[in-house]
């Protein structure tokens, strides 16, 4: 028997698999939300683009969560044994750089910045940097518009460069003590393998290229001259950052001693080079040319792959095209919404529609269920925490018309539900645009194995079948996957993804097909949707909304006669 173990640091909790190589089963898994502000975030009520988490969490959770799964994974198997486990993968959100020391460790954990946030790690989803971002988009468009084109023309303010430059304008204490910054997707492998000091950790391709404008075309980083034009010590963090980068086909080190006592785990097992949790969830679920793979949580994140031998066109707005970011051998296609769950969250959780019961995610979605496409006579964008693909804009709001005096709670929760939808497809549209073919659709996540009615939704608007992953916890499972490879066949792993995906990933028996009454009536929303899209989204729109509220209560009237 050999087992592999993926770690999946989410945006509130982290995650331990273990996962049997040979058939994908899944003996043990463990969960732990992080302990640090409100659901494992540290906010500011005064500034709503502030998200850090504490790195402290991240370690606490690697011990409670491996030591759980396993413990697990015996009860669930007698026969287990942990010294069976040959190699070990990781992902995290990204970018969430991390500022740390010469010795790699976190700024958070020195007594002098313990209550700072800027010390902490500046999760994903942090937008402070929005201006920052902006003015790094106006730069490179000048001075090097390749550095655009491979990362959708657009610069984020979820990116790392914008962060970093944020931390150093508002508190240059901060920056000053910091000797790099770090991707918790690599600061988590070197912690297991001891290679904390930031010259010696193995930086991920994954995370450079997608959030860092990393490519070979132009010697990897963006120019220490054009970092210094936005400011002369970002332009010298440069050389203290990194030349190269690392697919997830290479080990980032071996199993310490320490931490291997910590674990319960062999001491010496492979670690694999850490990637983000879009990137392996997409692994779990099979990816494969064609295959669009959307892990849908929090946010979402829409994953392709096409071989690295053929010619593939610039996209604009989406997050990057990366060889080897996903895959080995494979250009890495990302793009995604910047809040899908968080929206519902938000709506059940602040609004709380009807009060705590009768406003519940479960009695929502029971009472949405009931109506049809178009009967609420509602549109939303699905914009709460702005957008990511394809307008890179987190300074857009979300928005909802069509409500009446009538409107009720479930018809909300429902609209939000096909906002998010719309955004889908706006976001399928624009890699057919570009050549890149959506053939099938594979989803991941919780919402996406716990909600037909989303899924449902999503089938009738895009108009394709939503086919779920078989694991539950893909990312993880991708991670684990991870850990296989690196392993290789001669401890009982495989020596390449494809082995390993076909022996550990399936599809469920469950998927949701398109009914083609309802993407009649999703047609011509969509169609208000995209107005609305371009009109608040875009600069270029020039037309008039007047008939939008109008065809809502056409297409309303229509659907209750």
């Amino acid at each position: 028997m050999a087992y592999t173990i993926g770690l999946d640091y989410g945006t509130n909790s982290v995650r331990c698999l273990i996962v049997d190589v040979a058939t994908g089963a899944e003996p043990g898994t463990a969960v732990y939300e992080y302990e640090t502000g409100q659901a494992g975030i540290i906010i500011d009520p005064a500034d709503h683009n502030l998200a850090r988490q504490n790195p402290a969490d991240y370690i606490k959770g690697v011990k409670v969560t491996v030591n759980e799964a396993i413990s697990l994974a015996k009860e669930a198997d007698k026969t287990f044994d942990p010294n069976e486990v040959i190699g070990i993968g990781i992902d995290t959100t990204g970018s969430t750089p991390i500022p740390v020391n010469k010795d790699g460790t976190p700024l958070s954990m020195l007594e002098e910045f313990k209550d700072n946030p800027n010390a902490h790690a500046w999760l994903w989803k942090d937008h402070t940097g929005h201006a920052e971002a902006a003015e790094i988009t106006a730069l490179a468009s000048d001075k090097h518009p390749e550095y655009l084109a491979k990362c959708g023309g657009i610069y984020s303010s979820e990116w790392f460069f914008s962060k970093i430059l944020h931390c150093l304008r508002t508190d240059p204490e901060v920056f000053k003590a910091a000797r790099s910054w770090v991707e918790c997707c690599d600061y988590i492998p070197a912690l297991l393998t001891g290679a904390t000091a930031p010259e010696m950790i193995k930086r991920s391709r994954c995370a450079a290229g997608h959030k860092a404008m990393f490519n070979n075309q132009w010697a990897g980083l963006p120019a220490k001259k054009f970092l210094a034009k936005l400011h002369p010590e970002l332009g010298a963090l440069r050389d203290r950052l990194y030349e190269k980068t690392y697919t997830v086909q290479t080990r980032a080190g071996k199993l310490t001693q320490k931490w291997a006592g910590d674990l319960g785990l062999p001491a010496g097992i492979p670690v694999a080079v850490g990637a983000f949790d879009a990137h392996l969830g997409a692994v779990g679920s099979g990816i494969a040319p064609g295959k669009l793979v959307k892990i849908i949580g929090t946010s979402t994140c829409d994953m392709l792959v096409s071989e690295s031998s053929r010619d593939l066109a610039d996209i604009p707005g989406i997050c990057g095209i990366v060889d080897g970011s996903i895959l080995p051998g494979f250009f890495g296609l990302e793009a995604g919404q910047s809040a899908v769950g968080d929206i519902f969250n938000w709506f059940v959780n602040h609004i709380q529609p009807g009060g705590l019961e009768a406003g519940s995610h479960e009695t929502l979605t029971e009472k949405a269920t009931n109506l049809k496409p178009g009967q609420s006579g509602l549109l939303a964008l699905d914009w709460n925490n702005g957008n990511r693909t394809v307008l890179v804009d987190q300074r857009l709001t979300g928005l909802l018309i069509g409500q009446t005096l009538h409107t009720r709670p479930e018809e909300i929760y429902r609209a939000l539900i096909e906002a998010t939808a719309f955004g889908a497809l706006t976001i399928i549209n624009r890699f057919e645009q570009y050549g890149v073919e959506v053939a099938e659709v594979v989803n991941c996540g919780g919402i996406a194995e716990k909600n037909p009615l989303l899924m449902q939704i999503y089938a009738d608007v895009t108009g394709r079948e939503m086919k779920i992953s078989r694991s539950a916890q893909s990312c993880a499972l991708g991670a684990a996957i991870t850990g296989a490879v690196v392993a290789g066949k001669q401890a009982g792993g495989y020596d390449d993804f494809a082995d390993a995906q076909k022996a550990m990933c399936g599809i469920k028996q469950t998927t949701y097909k398109p009914v083609a009454a309802n993407h009649r009536v999703y047609r011509q929303l969509y169609l208000l949707y995209k107005q609305l899209h371009d009109a608040f989204g875009t600069n270029q729109w020039s037309g008039k909304l007047a008939n939008v509220m109008k065809e809502l209560l056409n297409i309303k009237d229509g659907t209750n006669a």
